[in-house]
C-alpha cells in the first residue's frame, strides 16, 4: 500500500489545502482512534498543540473524530511536541497527538502521532490508520460517544518534568540566557522553567499571534538571537522552533552552534561520566563528517541512519544508544524522553557550562566542521531524480569528489524540495558539484 497522507513526521501541508484540511483531520482522529481502541477499557487521547491560527481547527475537527468512536479526549493546549509525549505516558492514555507543523510557516499544520509509551508511531501503525482511513468509520452508538476535557496544569507539568533532568546539585543563579521560542509551543514553559532554576532570561518570541510562529524567530532563523547574545552580555543563546523539539545555540561572541556540535559535547561528557549507553551515538546521513572523526578520537562510535529523528530514534532502541539527534537541531535524550526535546537538551548544555567554568565559546565549539553545502530545489510533481541527467550530474558530482568528501541527494519528506548536500575539503569543489547538480534538478523539474 502507497502511503497518502504520512510523511517522514507525521501529515503535513498547507491548512485548508489536502491533506491538511478538517475533514481529514476528522478521519484522522476517527481512524486512530479506531486502531488503538484495544482492551475494553475506557480509552482516551492527548491532543496538544502550537499556536498557529489553523490550531483550533485542526484540534476541532480531531475531537469530533476521536470521541465520534468512542474514545475520550483530554486538550493540553499549546504544548512542546515532547511534553504531549510526556503527558501521554504519564496519563496512561492510550495514543498521543500533536498539531504542529514544527519549523514550517504559520500557514501550514501537521498532525503528529504517539503510542501509549511515547514513541512515535511505526511505520505499520501509521500504514493500518491510512488503511482505515480508506473505509467507512466504525461509529459508536449514542450512548458511548466520547467526552471531552480539558486540563489546566498541563505545562506545569512538563516545566517539573523537564527540571528534574537538571542535576539536583546545580543552579543557574547569576548566568543571562538570552531564549528564543519562535512565539511557538514553548512560549511559557520554557522561559518558566530557566527563572525556575535561576537563569536571568531574557526572553524573544514569546508573543504568538495565530500568524507569526517561525517567523524570523526561533532556531531557523537565529540571526536576532545572535544580535541580542551580544548586545545583552549574556554567556549563552538558546533557540527553539515552533514545537519546541529542536535546539539550536549560539555562544556569547554571536557564533551559531549547531545540532552536530551539541551531540560532540553530550557524547564527550557522558562518556567521560559513565553513561553513554553502547559506547556509541546515532547521527543521521546529513551529520558532518568532522563530527565522526572527533568521536573516533573519544572512543564513540557514530551510527547513521535516515534523516528524520523518528529513524534516529529507531536506530537508538535497535544499536542500544541513549544520544542521538540531527545537524538541525533534534537531539534525543532517551534517558530523560521519548522523542526530540529541545528544553531538555538545552538544560544538558547548560549544565555542561556551569559544571566546566568555562565559556559558551570554549565549551561548544569541540570540532572544526568540513566545508558543507546544502541547496534545495523546489519542483512541482513528477520525479526529477529518475532523470538521466540528474543520474548523470549526481554520478560525476560523486566522482569528482570521491577522495576527499561525498554527495547526498534526498527528498524532503516534508515539501516538494529535493535537497542537495556534499562536503569536502575542498569548498570550492563543493560549491561547484553542488551548483551542477541543482542546475541539472532544475531542468528537469
Amino acid at each position: 500500500m502507497t502511503r497518502s497522507y504520512f510523511g517522514t513526521d507525521g501529515i503535513r501541508g498547507r491548512t485548508n489545502r489536502s491533506p491538511m484540511t478538517a475533514d481529514v483531520a476528522m478521519k484522522v482522529g476517527q481512524a486512530a482512534g479506531a486502531h488503538f481502541l484495544r482492551g475494553d477499557h475506557r480509552h482516551r487521547v492527548v491532543i496538544g498543540k502550537d499556536t498557529r491560527l489553523s490550531g483550533y481547527m485542526m484540534e476541532s475537527a480531531l475531537v469530533a473524530g476521536f470521541t465520534s468512536v468512542g474514545m475520550d479526549v483530554i486538550m493540553v493546549g499549546p504544548m512542546p511536541t515532547p511534553g504531549v509525549a510526556m503527558l501521554t505516558k504519564s496519563m496512561r492514555a492510550d495514543l498521543g497527538v500533536m498539531i504542529s507543523a514544527s519549523h514550517n510557516p504559520y500557514v501550514d499544520n501537521g498532525i503528529k502521532l504517539f503510542g501509549p509509551n511515547g514513541y512515535k508511531l511505526s511505520d505499520a501503525d501509521e500504514m493500518a490508520i491510512e488503511k482505515l482511513m480508506l473505509d467507512p468509520p466504525a461509529l459508536v452508538p449514542s450512548e458511548q460517544i466520547g467526552r471531552a476535557r480539558r486540563v489546566d496544569d498541563a505545562q506545569g507539568r512538563y516545566i517539573n518534568d523537564a527540571k528534574t533532568t537538571f542535576p539536583g546539585k546545580l543552579r543557574l543563579d547569576g548566568l543571562k540566557i538570552v531564549l528564543d521560542c519562535a512565539n511557538g509551543a514553548a512560549y511559557k514553559v520554557a522561559p518558566s522553567a530557566l527563572w525556575e532554576l535561576g537563569a536571568e532570561v531574557v526572553a524573544l518570541g514569546v508573543s504568538p499571534n495565530g500568524t507569526n510562529i517561525n517567523d524570523k524567530c526561533g532556531s531557523t532563523y537565529p540571526k536576532e538571537l545572535c544580535r541580542r547574545v551580544v548586545q545583552e552580555g549574556a554567556a549563552i543563546g538558546l533557540a527553539l522552533d515552533g514545537d519546541a523539539d529542536r535546539l539550536i545555540v549560539v555562544d556569547e561572541k554571536g557564533v551559531i552552534v549547531d545540532g552536530d556540535q551539541l551531540m560532540a559535547l553530550i557524547a564527550s561528557d557522558w562518556k567521560r561520566h559513565g553513561k553513554l549507553e553502547g559506547d556509541s551515538i546515532v547521527a543521521t546521513v546529513m551529520s558532518n563528517i568532522g563530527l565522526e572523526k572527533f568521536l573516533q578520537g573519544e572512543g564513540i562510535g557514530l551510527e547513521r541512519s535516515k534523516v528524520g529523528d523518528r529513524y534516529v530514534l529507531e536506530m537508538m532502541r535497535a544499536k542500544g544508544c541513549n544520544v542521538g539527534g540531527e545537524q538541525s537541531g533534534h537531539l534525543i535524550l532517551t534517558d530523560y524522553a521519548t522523542t526530540g526535546d529541545g528544553l531538555i537538551a538545552g538544560l544538558q548544555i547548560l549544565a555542561a557550562l556551569v559544571t566546566s567554568g568555562k565559556t559558551a565559546s570554549d565549551l561548544l565549539h569541540l570540532f572544526e566542521p568540513y566545508p558543507q553545502l546544502l541547496k534545495n530545489v523546489r519542483y512541482n510533481g513528477g520525479d526529477p531524480l529518475a532523470e538521466e541527467s540528474v543520474k548523470a550530474a549526481i554520478a560525476d558530482g560523486e566522482a569528482r569528489l570521491s577522495a576527499t568528501g561525498r554527495v547526498l541527494i534526498r527528498k524532503s519528506g516534508t515539501e516538494p524540495l529535493i535537497r542537495v548536500m556534499a562536503e569536502g575539503e575542498d569548498e570550492g569543489l563543493i560549491e561547484a558539484v553542488v551548483n551542477d547538480i541543482c542546475s541539472a534538478v532544475e531542468d528537469a523539474a
